[in-house]
């Protein structure tokens, strides 16, 4: 299970490697900001809850043909999605940070450079 890091996807957008971004936030939340050409499948909460089928009763939404990246709040509940897209064989990686790190990203924020320190250390 791969990880994009803010600044990666960035440099990605717009090119032949662009990913499918699918952004699992509730609605309301994916209207008040999300990443340009991002997805929303708002199965946020029945992942957070556990409950899986949601999103597995919507793959046939995403493409097979190139990488989907997950995106969320914080990052750790599409960390969820990507592993069921890893199970049924997709390439899928999480947007380290979600949104809350795609904002920091943007706004080149302490916090953000931080936490971008800290993920690559981590590697």
């Amino acid at each position: 299970m791969g990880r994009v890091l803010p600044a990666e996807l960035a440099e990605r957008l717009g090119t032949d490697d662009e990913p499918f971004l699918l952004d699992i936030r509730p609605e309301s939340d994916y209207e008040r900001g999300a990443i340009d050409a991002s997805r929303n499948v708002p199965v946020y909460e029945d992942l957070r809850g556990g409950d899986e089928s949601a999103l597995r009763q919507r793959l046939d939404e995403l493409p097979n043909d190139r990488e989907v990246v997950t995106v969320c709040k914080m990052g750790i509940v599409a960390k969820r999605a990507t592993g069921v897209l890893d199970e049924a064989g997709y390439d899928a990686s999480t947007l380290a940070g979600g949104m809350s790190g795609w904002n920091g990203y943007e706004r080149n924020s302490l916090a953000y450079r931080i936490r971008s320190l800290w993920w690559r250390l981590r590697g």
